[in-house]
């Protein structure tokens, strides 16, 4: 009995469509990120591309459990001395692009540097609001709220 692999021509995806209003964000991020990969699958290949396209709609109204929204600091380096910029999700969240808390989480939770978890990350698309240009694709809509209790917090 031999062990079976995926090959990359092979590999079969879907379209998912998941609304992210009143869900907690960690915990969209990990399945998101799980759906990436692929990993959800029966044919799991770690160096094959099998994962699902995911659309994410309603980015700006997802939340976090406890005090995240204000305690928790995001740095970044400007690659100048001194350079350390600081903010909060909850800035983040009331400015211009508020998709971008679960896009970082979402990054953060693929394996780093590699060409393969890049190539499955550009299969992410967030939206801060209900429209998407993916209507075409017919996505799946997945009920991630109603999956677990804790997936959901009210407002």
């Amino acid at each position: 009995m031999t062990t079976y692999s995926v090959k990359t021509a092979d590999a079969e995806t879907k379209w998912v469509l998941i609304d992210a209003e009143g869900v907690v964000v960690g915990r969209l991020a990990s399945y998101v990120a799980r759906r990436l990969r692929g990993k959800h699958r029966a044919d799991y290949t770690p160096h094959v591309d099998q994962g699902d396209h995911i659309v994410i709609i309603n980015a700006g109204k997802a939340l976090m459990t406890g005090r995240k929204m204000t305690n928790k600091l995001y740095h970044r380096h400007t690659g100048h001395p001194g350079g350390i910029k600081t903010t909060t999700p909850q800035k983040i969240m009331d400015g211009k692009f508020p998709e971008r808390v679960i896009e970082m989480a979402v990054l953060r939770m693929m394996p780093r540097e590699s060409p393969l978890s890049r190539k499955q990350y550009a299969k992410l698309r967030v939206y801060p609001g209900a429209e998407h240009p993916h209507a075409a694709q017919n996505p799946e809509v997945v009920d991630f709220k109603s999956m677990n209790e804790k997936n959901a917090r009210a407002a």
